[in-house]
């Protein structure tokens, strides 16, 4: 190949490598702040200057720019003329090391109130009554609630509880006390485990009107089939919960 030619291949090639090696070390820098945010690492709620950020993470102002552009895409944080970048959305943290309630988990975080939305008898479809161990279309519970903390949407949660012990739960407050809470008193029982999947899915137009977020933004779904302590599973649960608000975390150990 002409040596012209070469050249007009090689500039475009080192351009372009210098623009995604800038996006990659963008994208890293959002990683780490994004991290610094959510375990308290600016208290002021008030990001250092950018100039700071980049003497500090040794990388360009323009990929702190594009870090921080990425954050505030995500809602995390915002340009206030006069202060400067500053937090303006709290991520809560989830921890996935024990089975508890929402309420039991975020108390550190402020108050959980439910908004039932819907509660009642329903024939169970073919997978909910084969992971709950009952005959197709057996009828069982469910119930779908908003959960909120400190009075924003945080999660959607569809509920499907076998009958014998949903009968119980009808009459019992479920907008003030955990669903797992209340399976203990009924059955007279501790939990035992739990079964957990999570992904992320796109809203749908329901539960993003519910929990007040964009249409077909990305939504955290945790489904956790529960069981009590004698193995027997009791609570199929689907939580829809709002990405930019929770985080879920936990501790996890080798096993050789």
């Amino acid at each position: 190949m002409p040596a012209e030619r070469i050249r007009e291949h090689t500039v475009p090639v080192a351009a372009a490598r210098r623009r995604r090696l800038r996006a990659d070390q963008a994208r890293q820098l959002a990683d780490l702040l994004r991290h610094q945010v959510r375990t308290g690492g600016f208290p002021s709620g008030v990001l250092p200057l950018e100039g700071t950020l980049g003497s500090d993470y040794h990388v360009s102002r323009n990929t702190v720019r594009q870090a921080l552009d990425l954050l505030r895409t995500e809602g995390l944080l915002e340009r206030q003329p006069g202060v400067g970048t500053v937090v303006v959305a709290e991520k809560y943290p989830h921890g996935l090391n024990r089975l508890q309630g929402l309420a039991e988990t975020l108390h550190e975080h402020g108050d959980v109130t439910n908004e039932v939305r819907t509660v009642g008898p329903v024939p169970a479809p073919a997978p909910v009554a084969r992971r709950l161990g009952l005959v197709e279309h057996t009828d069982v519970l469910y119930i779908e609630r908003l959960r909120r903390l400190n009075g924003l949407p945080l999660s959607l949660d569809l509920t499907y509880v076998p009958m014998d012990i949903g009968y119980g739960l009808i009459g019992c407050d479920l907008e003030n006390t955990d669903v797992f809470r209340l399976l203990e008193t009924l059955t007279g029982q501790s939990l035992g485990t739990a079964e957990i999947t999570l992904e992320a899915v796109n809203a749908d137009v329901h539960s993003a009107a519910v929990l007040e977020a964009p249409r077909g933004v990305a939504v955290l779904m945790l489904e956790r089939l529960t069981s009590l302590a004698d193995g027997r599973p009791v609570d199929l649960e689907f939580i829809r919960f709002r990405g930019d608000r929770i985080s879920m975390s936990g501790l996890l150990h080798r096993a050789l």
